[in-house]
């Protein structure tokens, strides 16, 4: 990590859901936390827990010097609304098969 930046990741218990226009996205009881120097918190929410079915892959990916290269889903009115890291650094390994979305509520 860069001098003064740090990531740290825990598990949570909180329940997690992403819901667009009525449709859920994700319904989750075991996120994991990801805390980012000067970042908001994120959710990392598993794979088994997100409706991919109604996700479609993006061209986007980006790079994070920290995480790895992101990969991203849209739905049709939503470009990258989800991301993943499918092989990520050593340092941020346990987000391996988990999906980040920009909105999520907190129940």
């Amino acid at each position: 990590m860069a001098e003064g930046h740090t990531i740290t990741i825990e598990q949570g218990t909180q329940h997690v859901r992403v819901v667009r226009d009525g449709q859920v996205l994700a319904d989750s009881h075991r996120p994991l936390l990801l805390r980012e120097t000067g970042c908001p918190v994120r959710y990392y929410i598993p794979a088994q827990d997100v409706r991919l079915d109604l996700l479609t892959p993006s061209d986007t990916h980006t790079h994070c010097p920290f995480k790895g290269t992101a990969s991203y889903w849209s739905l049709p009115d939503a470009a990258d609304l989800v991301w993943s890291y499918p092989e990520p650094k050593p340092g941020v390994a346990e987000i391996k098969d988990h999906l980040c979305f920009y909105d999520v509520d907190v129940l």
